[in-house]
């Protein structure tokens, strides 16, 4: 409300604007000047906080002659001149000029002291009128290049001039910091201490910066290290090339222009250059000839939206825009590295490209660069109006992390050799490897769905598409590809859990084969579906994969038994019991309901070396607590055969006896099958001791839970023995395996 009023204050104090019959239609002019003057008031008014001092008096509105210069070589105060092509038609030509030659006057007025200032005089008229949009769209001007123009024409008053000082003014978004400064200082009233400067106008405020890291993991993506403020949005330079190579179809191949500064891309370059060599260089000069011809994308393409959703600060408007060389658009470190991750599932190949870049592009020939053999990098150089680098970037991508960095003041090249310090920093954090499981198979997919609570992205033939904020079937989010949430983990719900679960990764569509079961293995509807396997592969870090198997197999594990349980489960995660397939997420494997909070146990066992069997270790809950269960007789001889007389349990083994009747004569036959496939086709705790008939009914009777084999998890609880001897006395001798 204060602000409203300030202003309706101010616009009631406009000048009087004279005409006197030289420049038509007349009255149009005077209303279009009142309306010019209003809003230079409100602009004031928004920037410098507060209305001027003084009220304007009158001004003339008349035809232009050969006037001397004056004060700002831009008319005098009091009277502006208008250069009328076509008498009495007020076109567009004519209102641009008008706006421009009255914001000279509103500063007369608003600020005197900044009277001699030209550059500050001619940056705010061309910043007001709305000249800029027209020179933005002249060809593309490096901002060195304008800056040096500006330079050689300090009056900035021939159409050379102007059009660098626009490129200047665009290099801010929206209304130009520098420009909100002076006008607060216009309002102080004290005296112009000094000149606006070119690098004022341009600066990217480098000294308010710090150096900045951030690492995510490519597959759970979580951040593993953040350094600086890396949420923070600045302009990015180069390092969003690989988005628009990524957007494209097809690339061309072009010439080089010799002569041209964006075409400076190191030496050698050939005849011709393709992309693979233009994104490896970073040659600018290919993007903008590459616009030039019509084909290049626009916007980023499909990959606009998803810089978008991490934070890029607005939509690019040309090519110079994406490729970071005017500084319009920024993004944060942060959003850099979530559009890396996703730029890597969808796009390995691209990411493959870029693993050249430290052998033939912007990091070679470095004392760092064997270090970084391998790791897709993209550099990027935001630089002020003198050619001085006020961000570097770097941005790497490996098999398992994503790591960005921004150094204030750096070039990508004088800070590479920190890259493999930061990797191998990440990594002190052991089992961030990628971890494979099928999931939710026990359910129909239809019945599983996903939410996002960041940015969900579906990838659908190596192109991103953002997935509905709102619950989806998940089926549909990963039958074309990848499906990715990018800022935080996907939340999955199925009928039986509507509240959901976290799974911090990536969800894939891959249905396993037809499953026929072996002879003697139960054949329930929750045992065929186990055995099968599911629709759904999700791939985390193995650490999370761990310690969400250890928290569904049993949560009160603690110390040296949660150890060595939690290295078994890292150990069979490598050797699953589908072959040809990731390990399944039931107890047909071993139980895993999303990832969770990763404890010390946890991943102090990753870090442990590999266990030496090579082989599936067994486990179960086991311990001594009695049990006893009744089941039909009907349902165990649909397991071991019909005519069932005698059962016993031995080694491992349910040993069982049949009887048949052919004709007067009576046969037996004996059989055995695993312990264990009749106790999970049963239900039963545990591999039971003893069977008793009852009727229609067996009776079963046992200790502990689970199969009883390889290591005992309540055993584990009550022992002091560290992981190591606990790991051997489970499966030192007669190691239990599948």
């Amino acid at each position: 409300m204060l602000w409203a009023a300030t202003v309706a204050a101010v616009l009631a104090a406009t000048p009087t604007f004279v005409t006197r019959g030289d420049v038509t239609p007349e009255a149009e002019l005077r209303r279009e000047a009142d309306s010019a003057w209003r809003a230079l008031e409100a602009r004031y008014v928004a920037e410098a906080g507060t209305a001027p001092a003084k009220a304007p008096g009158t001004i003339l509105l008349e035809r232009g002659t050969a006037l001397a210069p004056e004060r700002n070589a831009q008319g005098r105060p009091g009277r502006v001149e208008l250069r009328q092509n076509a008498p009495g038609v007020l076109d567009e030509r004519l209102r641009v000029a008008l706006r421009h030659e009255l914001a000279h006057q509103f500063l007369w007025w608003a600020c005197p002291q900044a009277s001699e200032d030209r550059l500050f005089h001619e940056a705010f008229s061309v910043a007001v009128s709305g000249e800029l949009e027209a020179w933005r769209d002249s060809p593309y001007q490096s901002l060195t290049r304008a800056a040096s123009e500006v330079a050689s024409a300090p009056a900035v008053d021939t159409p050379r001039a102007r059009r660098a000082l626009a490129r200047l003014l665009n290099e801010s978004v929206g209304f130009p910091k520098a420009l909100s400064r002076r006008l607060r200082q216009c309002q102080d009233g004290g005296r112009w201490v000094a000149p606006l400067t070119i690098d004022e106008l341009a600066g990217v405020e480098v000294r308010a910066a710090a150096p900045t890291t951030v690492v995510l993991s490519r597959h759970s993506g979580e951040v593993l290290l953040s350094e600086g403020d890396v949420r923070r949005a600045l302009p990015y330079g180069s390092t969003l090339k690989p988005f628009v190579y990524a957007a494209a179809a097809e690339h061309p191949v072009l010439k080089p222009r010799a002569g041209v500064q964006e075409w400076a891309c190191g030496p050698g370059l050939p005849a011709k250059v393709d992309a693979r060599t233009a994104l490896l260089r970073s040659c600018n000069g290919y993007f903008m000839d590459w616009a030039a011809t019509g084909t290049a994308p626009r916007a980023f393409g499909a990959w606009g939206p998803v810089l978008q959703a991490v934070g890029l600060t607005g939509t690019p408007t040309d090519m110079a825009d994406a490729i970071g060389l005017r500084s319009t658009l920024a993004l944060s470190p942060w959003g850099m590295a979530q559009a890396y991750r996703l730029l890597a599932e969808a796009r390995p190949a691209v990411v493959a490209l870029m693993g050249d870049n430290a052998a033939r592009g912007t990091l070679s020939e470095l004392p760092a660069s064997k270090a970084l053999a391998g790791v897709a990098t993209k550099t990027g150089t935001v630089r002020d109006a003198a050619s001085r680098p006020q961000f570097g970037w770097i941005a790497a991508v490996d098999a398992d992390l994503v790591l960005v960095a921004v150094r204030p003041g750096k070039m990508p090249r004088h800070f590479a050799q920190e890259i493999p310090e930061l990797l191998f920093r990440a990594r002190r954090q052991a089992g961030l490897e990628a971890a494979r499981v099928q999931v939710l198979g026990l359910m129909p997919a239809r019945d599983v769905e996903a939410q996002c609570p960041g940015a969900g992205f579906a990838v659908d033939g190596g192109t991103p598409r953002a997935a509905p904020t709102e619950w989806t079937r998940l089926e549909g989010l990963a039958s074309g590809g990848a499906a990715v949430c990018l800022g935080a983990p996907w939340r999955v719900r199925f009928p039986k859990l509507p509240e959901g679960r976290d799974y911090a990764g990536v969800f894939t569509w891959s249905p396993p084969p037809p499953y026929r079961p072996p002879p003697g293995v139960p054949t329930t509807p929750s045992a065929m579906k186990a055995r099968r396997g599911s629709d759904f592969v999700f791939r985390t870090t193995r650490l999370q994969y761990t310690a969400g198997v250890v928290v569904a197999e049993d949560v009160t594990l603690k110390g040296e038994a949660r150890v060595a349980l939690a290295r078994v489960i890292a150990h069979n995660e490598r050797h699953s019991r589908h072959p040809g397939r990731a390990v399944c997420d039931t107890t047909h494997c071993q139980a895993f309901r999303g990832t969770v909070r990763v404890q010390r146990d946890e991943a102090k066992a990753v870090g442990l070396p590999p266990l030496k069997w090579d082989e599936w270790l067994l486990f179960s809950q086991g311990g001594q607590e009695p049990w006893r269960e009744v089941r039909p007789r009907v349902d165990v001889e649909g397991l071991v055969g019909r005519s069932l007389v005698s059962l016993r349990f031995e080694s491992g083994r349910a040993r069982y006896i049949l009887t048949r009747t052919e004709g007067d004569s009576t046969f037996e036959s004996a059989g055995s099958l695993p312990c264990d496939l009749l106790r999970s086709g049963l239900k039963l705790p545990s591999c039971p001791r003893t069977a008793s008939f009852d009727g229609a009914g067996i009776v079963f009777e046992g200790r502990g839970r689970g199969h009883g084999e390889g290591l005992d998890v309540e055993a584990a609880k009550e022992s002091r023995l560290g992981s190591d001897a606990i790991l051997e006395q489970a499966y030192g001798r007669n190691r239990p395996t599948h």
